[in-house]
């Protein structure tokens, strides 16, 4: 489930870098356990449908950071169907929020989608991450019939956004 967005914490501009990292980097997986924290207290638990993304599912995955090089955000992309991209772990550290680090981890997977051809992009995110919900439907998302593993999955939303 994505969550990139959630109450404003700092709304101050700051120097933000948004590189490819490997998946399983020492800083991509807290960043990835951090988001699994987050979902789990939301829905008591681990309700995310369908195979988890590995390093040799995700055809890229970035890491954004500040200028200290901290760690603020994570995204990637795994190719589904017709090489349309599915968003996977997209995630913003919690006092790192409200400060355009989801905009600007959207606009590299983006380019990153583009790049592989795709003709689309699409995502599940949980009923309950209403903000996540605002976030991508404030981006040019719109509400598609849950795909693929998310069918059938009460607690799935799923988005779409033609390249």
């Amino acid at each position: 489930m994505s969550t990139p967005e959630a109450t404003p914490q700092s709304t101050a501009p700051q120097q933000i870098a948004i590189d490819v990292e490997h998946f399983d980097s020492p800083d991509a997986m807290r960043l990835r356990a951090a988001q699994r924290i987050e979902i789990d207290s939301t829905y008591g638990g681990d309700t995310e449908p369908g195979a988890k993304p590995t390093a040799e599912s995700i055809a890229v995955f970035f890491v954004a950071r500040d200028a200290d090089g901290t760690p603020l955000g994570c995204g990637g992309l795994r190719v589904v169907e017709d090489g349309v991209t599915e968003i996977k772990r997209m995630y913003v550290r919690r006092e790192s929020r409200g400060a355009g680090v989801a905009t600007g981890i959207l606009r590299r997977l983006e380019e990153a989608a583009l790049d592989l051809g795709s003709p689309a992009l699409v995502l599940e995110t949980g009923t309950e991450q209403k903000r996540a919900i605002r976030f991508y439907e404030r981006e040019g998302f719109t509400r598609i019939a849950n795909f693929g593993p998310y069918v059938g999955a009460p607690l799935s939303a799923c988005y779409s956004k033609v390249l």
